[in-house]
């Protein structure tokens, strides 16, 4: 699928009520769905092709692709990983002000649990522990700006 086609999927969830769409082809997925605030949230599946960005010139919603993390296990601490930012945006421990947060100190998670938001180019972007075990640190605070490959989880298995 490119870039193309995707901005034509997003053009006709614009238009129309669609609050979801997904998409499957040869072992890449897409899934693009409006968030609580209406502007879209699109993932991809660990595996897919790389990240992308398209510049959409209506301020309205404008796309971004989001890998899940792929943390990296510390070579200094056996048996912690770390969530890392898969992206340059700002970091948001909750879907909205009045949420409590995806994951906290003490929260268990499984590789597919939701554990932040990063909101890149007006697109919040959930991102996955892609890791099993408890969070043991929150490393960047809410609204803060991330860059790629920084840390923002602490977990140990």
């Amino acid at each position: 699928m490119d870039l193309k086609q995707i901005k034509q999927i997003i053009d006709l969830m614009k238009r129309s009520e669609l609050t979801e769409f997904a998409v499957e082809e040869e072992g890449f997925k897409l899934k693009i769905r409006r968030g609580a605030t209406g502007l879209p949230i699109v993932t991809t599946n660990p595996g897919s092709n790389p990240p992308f960005a398209y510049a959409d010139p209506a301020p309205a919603s404008t796309p971004a692709a989001a890998t899940p993390t792929t943390p990296a296990p510390a070579a200094d601490e056996a048996g912690v990983t770390y969530v890392k930012s898969p992206m340059v945006g700002t970091f948001y421990r909750a879907a909205s002000p009045e949420s409590k947060p995806f994951a906290d100190v003490g929260t268990k998670v499984v590789e597919n649990s939701v554990v932040c938001i990063i909101e890149a180019m007006k697109i919040m972007n959930e991102i996955q522990a892609e890791t099993k075990g408890a969070v043991v640190e929150v490393l960047v605070e809410n609204g803060q700006p991330v860059e790629y490959g920084q840390k923002l989880f602490k977990i140990k298995q």
